[in-house]
């Protein structure tokens, strides 16, 4: 007679549905947000127009506004929209640059965890069974220096902020890490475009033009990102070395 107790337990795949439940969700609500023209409020010219009126908001319900506006950085992030430059100057325009790089470093870090949970459950498992030993042995590459690679990744200004937040959940990227480098690579960047938020009333107020394009690879911006670059390199370069010499 057979023990039951030791038979092995077998479980049943996910359903398709299921399994990219989250994923349409997302597709639906950023879809929705186009058709409902979200991208019109999301621009300078709408910063420049309702300036005084976010300025007013901000300084009778400081904790409100900034709770809200983390929040929705959360939730465009989330969806993927391709706005967050944008969204960072509003973030330095309405709190300042120290207010302004939390609150956008806390909603982005949220929103880019929750699409990368999503897009892991969705295609992570099933690419890396399909993929094949090439993709394991660059999974194995990557296991070695997670949080190095993953750090640099958000350092580095030339990679979209919402590929970034996907492509690691086609690997087996410890969810501990991704938040983490998430949370600090993302603090230079957005720094950079609190601050410029910050000044943009004055630029608004003498009729200038608030100019992105090439912002992250001015000299004084990008020369301390490729030193933290550098840094990260550091255990990577080391392992090499000691593989090599033993």
């Amino acid at each position: 007679m057979t023990d039951t107790n030791t038979l092995p337990v077998v479980q049943a795949p996910k359903s398709s549905l299921k399994r990219f439940a989250p994923l349409l969700v997302i597709l639906v609500a950023l879809a929705a947000f186009f058709a409902l023209g979200g991208p019109k409020y999301f621009n300078i010219e709408t910063l420049r127009e309702n300036r005084e009126a976010l300025s007013a908001f901000v300084e009778g319900n400081f904790l409100l506004a900034i709770g809200g506006f983390m929040l929705l950085y959360a939730v465009l992030v989330g969806i993927s929209f391709p706005g967050a430059s944008i969204l960072s100057l509003f973030g330095g325009f309405m709190f300042g640059t120290l207010a302004g790089t939390f609150g956008i470093v806390i909603g982005a870090t949220l929103g880019a965890t929750a699409i990368f949970l999503a897009a892991r459950y969705a295609i992570g498992d099933s690419l890396r069974t399909k993929a094949g030993p090439y993709m394991a042995k660059f999974e194995d590459g990557l296991k070695e220096n997670e949080f190095s690679y993953m750090f640099i990744l958000r350092l580095i200004p030339a990679f979209p902020f919402f590929i970034v937040n996907i492509v690691p959940a086609l690997f087996d990227v410890k969810l501990r890490n991704y938040v983490l480098t998430t949370l600090f690579g993302i603090i230079p960047g957005s720094l950079v475009y609190a601050s410029v938020g910050a000044g943009v009333g004055t630029i608004f107020e003498q009729g200038g033009e608030v100019k992105l394009a090439g912002l992250m690879l001015q000299p004084q911006v990008i020369l301390p990102i490729l030193g933290l670059i550098g840094l990260s390199l550091m255990p990577i370069i080391y392992k090499k070395f000691k593989a090599a010499k033993a």
